[in-house]
């Protein structure tokens, strides 16, 4: 009976544990400004520091592509520095200002080691290139220490030379060849060079100009030549760049630049081009290209407003994916007139040098970082903008839930729009530390922001200027700033006069208010709360007996504001008196109070945040304390209300957590783990309420959906219940226990919109609850092209449609009027390379001698070979249109295999559109596949005609089946981009684009988007209608075994509602019934509702199915009987006798299978069912992992052969399965499928033997063909791509760390991926653990 007290005591926890709050995005921090050695590169990835944390980035080799693939964050402290180790590309180490060294294993995304106290903060961190476990650490002074992390001689040791150092150090570098060489760089602009066996060179070769003085010009950057042993590169600040000999030395060259204002931040060695170097100015973000063997630069690029923080090259090239052979230049020349001349290199026009093909990671002042491509010119990656430090605060804009602003330690406030995660605005200049922020009312555009020591300040974001700056010396200042709408009240704006900076505190928290567009208030350290007109007029000045950290306005009275004060108590004061006293002061906290929120819903009910480690719930017109939220470890900060569910509310933590609470009876909903530091905001926006955002410490700002809280009431409003199940009142929501109810504007707006219509009345209303419930990412996009698909006009598409996917009939004309708008054509250049001068000279006389004999083609290929291609193609056509083209053509391929962008007209011209699509999508440029393809099915793009044809209707067809199949190859791979990246709804939307309704369906199951599949699939009726009834089903289950709140009758009565929408739904709801466990006149009741049978009148039907042999009603009819475990025995007895055949089909046993799979769970346990309980657990197994192999299920297959093998050995059954078989068929299924495997790919491959591809081709022969297209292939769900902070789970399955959503098993410890569990659920509804409980991780 233990597992039955298992099922009643803890089923609600394991609940808990699953994670009802999903990530749905990420807003990755920038780099820090603050050290020098936060940026490195190993291989195909790079990584660089913000304040707290390590970001790394990898190459997706499918798509060419750096993507975030994990977040280091054990550093409490600042960062200081970053080495990869040059023998392992999997291991780096980082040091910390809290005395701490870290080694990390990037692969497994875990800790190493750690060296706790490291005698002084390291300030630059090496590994030692002669030794594989060695990290040197230097701090300012020194001495150099050495870890050696392993072996008999592990442990730290002072370098017996280096130390007692004369001038702090600003970093060091090993040589990487000479062992034991190493150059230390000072604050004083010298140098400090050691090595073996040579006499100690202690501050020397400093610039001439500061010899002989005490000035200092800091040492900006120190790099070993790579080819050579006694050369280094060396930046000062001031002083420039020099090439110096470490033997003699001397200086060999001193570099020039073009500017006397220009100053180096960081320089890099180029390991693909010998003697090439890179160096980032300072103050304007320009990269500057240089050869040892020139003094002036070869080239310079401006990148950037904002000047370099640091540089690195990646150490190879970026390995490009190999375009087919159908498109490779010949490989064969001749030397006859009439051969094909061999091309010269690509040469830039104006200079002997050419740019090396590679990969510079720059970081920026402002907290960018980008990949840049120097050999195309062109990013390959841009992270712009991030901020750098602490976020305190988020906001959403009143007027645009797409729209957030964020306020940072860093001194800045940004604005994102969250749909493509980019920066759109940056505060100017820098405000110290920006406390809090708050939007102006409406759409006027402006953000209050509140520092540290400067006052508060009014930022107009669309000007991108402080339209006004208050503090003590302010004066009326007179100007005019000239906006748009709100005239009266942005006049009251630019006639501010007032302090609003609290002496010499800095100002906490700034609040404008969102009821009365007039007044604005602030708080801050010197105890007062102060409240004034925007025109400057001080309305209230509230003194506590503390600081004061928070304040907010009521959302229902416009006079009432609320404050939190050090002193523990939160206060009340009334704006419509003149008394400076509190209304009402409530006690009850034991540390500071920080945040106040006012609930938006429920009129006299606020909550307030502590350095207790609780939230307390105050209700104003009771005067007291009405619920303690207990839960969080450490001090509260962020809080929100929701603004449609009156009883959510959600609290950050500096515990580094994220609480949803039910505040009726103060349970805690869940617990987000997913920051890796102090959570300070919490926003939502009304339009989009259970879309959240929160930042942090960690530097970073996360999406939140919390819709799967509240996803009952999506269902209501699918199966059509009545209004009252969908909105109500406050006190109605508001009864503990009661299902979720919608009570806010947002809602009310929706039902009013609603009772306008006359028709289509459905349609709208799942578009707007789906798009009012679903996080940004892509529902508005899909809702635009279901509208499209289902024959809207054109002219009611939305301002932003063509922003977003397109429908392929609207691709070109948008795109051709977007192109109309450019004012900059920008023109391709041809050719023209330099080669030695003589031989250049000779073959130019060649070339005219042949033109004038009028041997045109041979003057052409001599042009070629000059590089000339404009003048080749010019006269071409001379020869002949065949000609021409070919030329064309070799010229597209030789573009091509270069990677240049000027093939594009090429392609065009000659009508090859294949190539130029295939050429775009190994580049992973999709979109621009996609706009091609489209452009040649409407006939834009033809093949020119180069002799006479009678140019008939069946070519033109051939064609356009051609193009066709082309686009929706492209529109294939680019939502197979958009999966990959988490974005399930996007990759949906680019198969609506083409029609493809039944992959954008079954895309939307794999992503887990259930509600939004269904709401979709049924504005498009009889085209979705079988994946929509998949859906359904997989709702329902999701429904019916929901663990705290099955066997309540409202969730039962969920399933049952969505499965009476699938016509065909008598086995379906059969199952329902047999799975609910209420008492015998609940069961009657529902059995009624689905018009099944009475409990006694299945006992009947079962026995009487079972003498006749029909095996699936009896088996049927006995799970809806008394007596459930009796249908068992039948159904396993027929299963066991199928797979004793030779030629057993899976179809003939699955459904059987499947069937008894519902029976109740307190019956299967019981000990009487033992013994079936465990053959229904194998078979279910097995049976299980032939579906997953149907499905390609990569992997979980392994882990279900493993499960169902485990099962065979530990316990006593008869089933005629034998373990070496299984081993036999999981080895088969290994060996054939190992192409197609995803992950498998860097493995060593040895083709299957015959025996293995018998035994495969004999697996798939047995397994049932899947009825619904595109259901083929892994699940992945949004948010499985974004790196969390939290604990590293590892899985189950495959021992390995679970990137992106976990989910935990019944014992509340083990854990496998989310994706791992939809898909095991899918082919196995028992848990992997071998318990018999269903899982349900829908």
């Amino acid at each position: 009976m233990e597992s039955l007290k298992w099922l009643s005591k803890d089923d609600a926890s394991v609940q808990v544990k699953m994670s009802q709050v999903k990530q749905v995005g990420l807003l990755a921090a920038g780099c820090q400004p603050w050290n020098k050695d936060v940026c490195a590169a190993s291989g195909d990835r790079f990584a660089y520091c913000a304040t707290l944390a390590i970001y790394v980035y990898q190459l997706d080799h499918r798509y060419n592509e750096f993507k975030l693939q994990a977040i280091m964050s054990e550093h409490k402290k600042t960062i200081t520095a970053i080495s990869w180790c040059p023998h392992n590309p999997e291991v780096f180490a980082s040091a910390s200002a809290d005395n701490l060294l870290i080694i990390w294993n990037v692969a497994e995304q875990k800790t190493v080691a750690r060296l706790d106290n490291t005698k002084g903060i390291p300030a630059s961190l090496s590994w030692c290139w002669n030794a594989s476990d060695g990290v040197a650490f230097v701090s300012h002074r020194g001495p150099l220490y050495i870890w050696t992390i392993s072996g008999p001689d592990s442990g730290v040791t002072v370098h017996k030379e280096a130390h007692s150092f004369l001038s702090d150090i600003c970093l060091f570098r090993w040589h990487p060849v000479k062992k034991g060489k190493v150059v230390f760089g000072h604050t004083d602009g010298s140098l400090s060079i050691f090595q073996p066996g040579s006499k100690n060179q202690k501050h020397v070769l400093r610039p001439e100009s500061l010899e002989g003085t005490d000035e200092e010009d800091p040492i900006t950057a120190l790099e070993w030549d790579p080819l050579s042993t006694d050369y280094l590169l060396v930046a000062n600040l001031h002083n420039g760049i020099r090439l110096v000999d470490s033997e003699s030395l001397s200086c060999i060259t001193t570099f020039s630049f073009p500017s006397a204002a220009a100053s180096v931040q960081c320089l890099a060695w180029v390991p693909s081009a010998p003697g090439m170097f890179i160096t980032g100015d300072s103050q304007v973000g320009v990269l500057r290209i240089w050869n040892v063997s020139r003094s002036t630069p070869l080239d310079n690029f401006k990148l950037k407003k904002t000047g370099f923080h640091a540089l690195h090259v990646l150490n190879s090239p970026l390995a490009k994916k190999s375009l087919s052979n159908t498109i490779s230049p010949t490989k064969n020349h001749y030397t006859s007139s009439t051969s094909e001349a061999v091309p010269p290199p690509m040469l830039s026009q104006n200079r002997a040098f050419s740019l090396p093909p590679g990969h510079a990671v720059c970081c920026f002042m402002d907290g960018g970082v980008g990949l840049y491509d120097m050999g195309v010119k062109k990013w390959d990656f841009l992270r712009d903008l991030g901020h750098v430090e602490t976020i305190f605060d988020c906001k959403f804009k009143p007027d645009d839930p797409n729209i957030l602003a964020t306020a940072s330690f860093d001194g800045t406030i940004k604005v994102w729009d969250i749909n493509t995660m980019t920066a759109v605005y940056t505060s100017p200049g820098n405000e110290g530390v920006v406390y809090s922020l708050s939007w102006a009312p409406g759409d006027l555009n402006c953000i209050a922001g509140a520092t540290s020591r400067n006052g508060a300040f009014i930022w107009d974001v669309k000007k991108g200027k402080m339209i006004t700056r208050f503090n003590e010396a302010s004066k009326h200042l007179g100007f005019k700033v000239i906006l748009v709408t709100y005239t009266f009240v942005r006049q009251l704006i630019n006639s501010l006069l007032c302090n609003l900076k609290h002496g010499k505190n800095g100002i906490f928290c700034i609040a404008w208010s969102h009821k009365d567009s007039k007044r604005i208030a602030t708080c801050s350290g010197d105890g007062f709360c102060i409240i004034r007109t925007i025109d400057g007029k001080v309305l209230h000045k509230y003194k506590h007996p503390a600081a004061v950290f928070g304040c907010d306005w009521s959302q229902n009275n416009k006079d009432m504001i609320a404050t939190g004060c050090e002193d523990k108590n939160v206060r009340v004061y009334y704006l419509a008196t003149s008394s400076d006293q509190p209304l009402k002061v409530f006690t009850g906290h034991t540390a500071k109070v920080f945040h106040v929120r006012w609930s938006p819903l429920r009129e006299g009910i606020l909550c307030s945040g502590s350095d207790d480690g609780t939230v307390r719930i105050w209700d104003y017109t009771q005067d007291a304390c009405i619920n303690v939220l207990s839960g969080h470890t450490a001090p509260v900060r962020g809080l929100m209300w929701n603004t449609e569910v009156p009883y959510l509310l959600t609290s950050g933590s500096w515990d580094y957590t994220i609480r949803v609470w039910d505040t009726r009876d103060g349970t805690s909903l869940d617990t987000v783990y997913d920051h890796g530091a102090d959570v300070y905001g919490l926003t939502c926006h009304p339009s989009r309420p259970f879309t959240m955002a929160s930042c942090s410490r960690d530097s970073t700002v996360r999406l939140w959906s919390l819709t799967p809280l509240i996803a009952p009431l999506l269902v209501n409003i699918l199966t059509e219940h009545s209004w009252d199940d969908i909105i109500g009142n406050t006190d109605r929501a508001m009864v503990p226990g009661a299902p979720p109810l919608l009570c806010g504007k947002v809602s009310r707006d929706i039902k009013q919109e609603l009772d306008k219509l006359s028709s289509d009345v459905r349609v709208k209303k799942l578009r707007l609850f789906s798009e009012c419930f679903s996080p940004p990412g892509g529902s508005h996009n899909l809702w635009d092209l279901v509208a499209v698909m289902n024959g809207q006009d054109d002219s009611l598409l939305p301002q932003n449609y063509g922003q977003g996917i397109m429908h392929m009939r609207h691709l070109v004309r948008f795109k051709t009027s977007e192109a109309q708008e450019l004012t900059i054509v920008k023109m391709s250049k041809f050719g023209g390379g330099i080669g030695a001068p003589s031989k250049e000279e000779r073959l130019k006389d060649a070339a005219e001698i042949h033109l004038r004999l009028g041997q045109i083609q041979r003057y052409c290929e001599l042009m070629v070979e000059l590089g000339e291609w404009d003048k080749a193609l010019s006269v071409a056509p001379g020869v002949s249109m065949k000609y021409w083209k070919k030329l064309m053509q070799r010229r597209a391929d030789q573009l091509m295999q270069e990677g240049n962008d000027d093939v594009i007209p090429y392609c065009i011209a000659t009508g090859d559109v294949k190539k130029l699509v295939t050429f775009f999508m190994s580049r992973g440029q999709l979109k621009e596949a996609l706009l091609v393809a489209q452009g040649a099915c409407e006939g834009n793009i033809h093949v020119p005609q180069t002799f006479a044809v009678n140019h008939t209707a069946n070519t033109d067809s051939d064609d356009a089946d051609g193009y066709s199949g082309l686009l929706h190859c492209v529109c294939k791979e680019l939502a197979e981009w958009y999966f990959q990246d988490g974005r399930a709804v996007l990759a949906a939307c680019c198969h609506l684009a083409v029609d493809n309704v039944e992959l954008a369906m079954a895309t939307l199951i794999r992503g887990n988007e259930l509600e939004l599949a269904v709401c979709a699939g049924t504005v498009l009726g009889e085209r979705a209608s079988r994946t929509t009834h998949y859906v359904l089903e997989l709702l329902a289950r999701k429904y019916m075994t929901t663990a705290t709140c099955f066997p309540s009758v409202g969730y039962r009565d969920l399933a049952a509602h969505l499965l009476q929408m699938i016509p065909e739904n008598e086995i379906l709801l059969a199952k329902l019934c047999a799975f609910y466990p209420g008492s015998t006149s609940e069961i009657n009741e529902l059995h009624e509702k689905c018009s099944l049978p009475s409990l006694e009148e299945c006992t009947d039907l079962a026995e009487s199915a079972n003498s006749e042999g029909d095996i699936i009603q009896a088996v049927k009819y006995y799970l809806l009987s008394p007596e459930p475990e009796k249908a068992l025995p039948i159904g396993i007895t027929y299963v066991k006798e199928q797979l004793s055949s030779p030629v057993w089909m899976m179809e003939s046993l699955y459904p059987v299978l499947d069937l008894m799979s519902y029976i109740r769970t307190d019956r299967l346990i019981l000990p009487k069912s033992s013994e079936d309980r465990n053959e229904l657990l194998i078979l279910c197994g097995y049976i299980g992992a032939l579906l997953a192999i149907s499905r390609q299920y990569y992997s979980i297959v392994p882990a279900l052969y493993e499960y169902t093998s485990q099962l065979l050995k530990r316990r006593d059954v008869a089933i005629p399965l034998q373990i070496e078989q299984l081993s036999v068929e999981l080895e088969a299924w290994r060996a054939c499928s190992h192409s197609l495997s995803k992950g498998l790919e860097d493995t060593p491959y040895t083709p299957p033997s015959e025996a293995q591809k018998e035994e495969y081709a004999k697996l798939l022969n047995r397994i049932r063909e899947e009825p619904l297209k595109g259901l083929q292939g892994t699940d992945y769900v949004t948010g499985s791509n974004l790196p969390s902070h939290s604990e590293v789970q590892i899985s189950c399955f495959t021992g390995l760390r679970i990137q992106g959503p976990v989910f935990f098993l019944e014992d509340g410890k083990s854990a496998i991926s989310l994706n791992d569990a939809l898909m095991w659920a899918k082919v196995n509804p028992f848990s992997p653990l071998g318990t018999g409980i269903r899982i349900n991780p829908f």
